[in-house]
Order: C-alpha cells, then sequence, then structure tokens
C-alpha cells in the first residue's frame, strides 16, 4: 500500500515542492493586524518581513485541532497509511495536539495505521527530514523503513542560526529588551543552536562576517560525510547571504547538494528578517 506523507509549515518547504511531491500539508495560523492567515496558504513570509520592518508584531498558533481532525479522517476512510513528520513538540504546542486528534480518530477507525515523529527539528532541519523521509517512500521502502529512516534522520539533524536584529527576539519574550539595545550598539549576532527540540543560545559574536565564519566552523566539528549529503540553509528576506554562506561552505567542505529557501511566516515571526540558518547531518547514514 502507497504510504501518504503529511508534515506542517515549520518545515519551511515551497508550497509548490510539497503539491508537487503529493507530500499533504498542516498550516500553523499566523496572526497579524487583528486577522488570522494560514502559514503558506494565506500569507508568505515575504509580508510577515514587510510588517515586521514597520515594527507590526505578528503572533503565532499551531495547527487547529479540527484540522487534523479533518485530515486524519479523510486519510482513515481511504485506508492510508500515513506518516506525519511534526514540528518539533518544544516550539510549538502542534506535536500534542495533532497526537490528540489522532488517538481520537483512532477510536472511530482502529485499523488507521498513523505514525506522528516529533523531529525536534524546525525550519530546513526539518524540511531535510520530510525530504529524506519522501525520498524513502519513493524508494519502495517498507513503512517500518520509512519511518525508521525518518526518525534517524531528525535525531542526527544539526541547527545552526542567527539573526540579524535581536529586537525581534526581544518583542516575542525570547531574550530582553535591555539585551536587545546592548547588543545592537555593539553589533552582536547570536549564535542559537536547537538541542532536544529548543532553542538554546550557543555564543554572542560581534559582527555578521565572524558570525557567518563561526557557523563554518562548528559545521566542521559537528558534521561527517558534509560533501555527501543535502545542506540547508533557510533565510529571513535574505538571500544574497544565504548564497553568500553556500559558497564558504562549498570552498571548506566541497559540497555540491543544497536546499535553500526563504523561512515561512510561522517561524520567521520569531526569528525576524535577516535571520540565516543553516542545517546539516552529525554522521554518516547507511
Amino acid at each position: 500500500m502507497a504510504i501518504q506523507l503529511v508534515t506542517d509549515s515549520g518545515c519551511d518547504l515551497p508550497l509548490e515542492f510539497l503539491q508537487k511531491e503529493g507530500i499533504l500539508l498542516f498550516p500553523l495560523v499566523v496572526h497579524l493586524e487583528g486577522q488570522d492567515f494560514y502559514d503558506m496558504e494565506t500569507i508568505d513570509s515575504s509580508k510577515i518581513f514587510e510588517a515586521m520592518r514597520e515594527e507590526k508584531v505578528p503572533k503565532t498558533s499551531q495547527v487547529p485541532p479540527t484540522r487534523f481532525q479533518e485530515v486524519f479522517t479523510k486519510l482513515a476512510e481511504e485506508k492510508k497509511d500515513v506518516v506525519y513528520v511534526a514540528f518539533s513538540s518544544q516550539l510549538s504546542g502542534t506535536y500534542q495536539t495533532s497526537v490528540m486528534m489522532a488517538e481520537q480518530v483512532k477510536e472511530q477507525y482502529p485499523d488507521f495505521k498513523l505514525t506522528i515523529i516529533d523531529t525536534k527539528a524546525a525550519s530546513l532541519g526539518m524540511g531535510l527530514v520530510v525530504l529524506e523521509t519522501a525520498e524513502a517512500i519513493k524508494k519502495g521502502l517498507s513503512y517500518d523503513q520509512v519511518v525508521h529512516t525518518a526518525t534517524e534522520t531528525a535525531q542526527n539533524m544539526q541547527h545552526l542560526f542567527t539573526v540579524d536584529n535581536l529586537e525581534y527576539l526581544a518583542r516575542g519574550g525570547r531574550i530582553s529588551k535591555a539585551s536587545a539595545f546592548v547588543g545592537g550598539l555593539l553589533n552582536i549576532k547570536p549564535l542559537l543552536h536547537v538541542e532536544d527540540g529548543k532553542l538554546v543560545p550557543l555564543e554572542k559574536i560581534r559582527g555578521r562576517k565572524k558570525v557567518l565564519q563561526r557557523m563554518i566552523e562548528l559545521m566542521k566539528e559537528r558534521g561527517s560525510d558534509l560533501s555527501n549529503q543535502v545542506i540547508g540553509i533557510s533565510h529571513g528576506d535574505d538571500e544574497e547571504t544565504a548564497l553568500l554562506l553556500k559558497e564558504k561552505i562549498k570552498e571548506e567542505f566541497s559540497c555540491e547538494t543544497f536546499y535553500i529557501n526563504q523561512i515561512g511566516s510561522a517561524i520567521g515571526a520569531h526569528a525576524g528578517p535577516g535571520t540565516i540558518a543553516l542545517f546539516f547531518l552529525n554522521k554518516t547514514k547507511a
């Protein structure tokens, strides 16, 4: 039986790609100026970044429970075997809600085969897990093998990212306004990573060039077999810097395969324009 892959907009993969590959999408919700939008469906991140530059403050919320119930019920009725690659449970309530709604649907359809994977990942870190899972399905691997591929890829995914303006993190309550003010004066660029699904500050570095170089140094420490994997780079309306980072990585590690995309509305609403994020695996896959 064909396996249906499902994900949510925390993956930051283009909607056109997901539709082309037949991957179903659960959009997170973005609230802006009194209106609710579905990430990737009724709003794109360019509008979010424009609003943030105008000092507007977008908010986000998880995928609505009714959306999970409707889609899971439809897939159960179609007798599909489903794998849902989900946004980190530490960054959104989406995973927990999906599990709760899946249990309700399974009460009505006890034979419904559904695995929900908490990737503990975000943006293209999660997106690369989706890509690997899609490839496993294309290769005709068994259901258990597909689930194993998704789980193992998620467990080995590394995230490194920096934001251009600390003010955006301050508005969302991620850091204090005083820290943002001082950091702005000193041209401080925070380097962060994801640890057990949580966003964790790693270092504070002065200047954009230095923080990009530090990302490459950490990539060298943490990655393995880098030239033979897909490297993900996502950006907050700053393709120029993303491409610059790509060239530096190619020069350092001889990497050839990259996936570059703009950060989506849900994650962009917290990180802000100018964000640069780097994703790679930390061990050689079998």
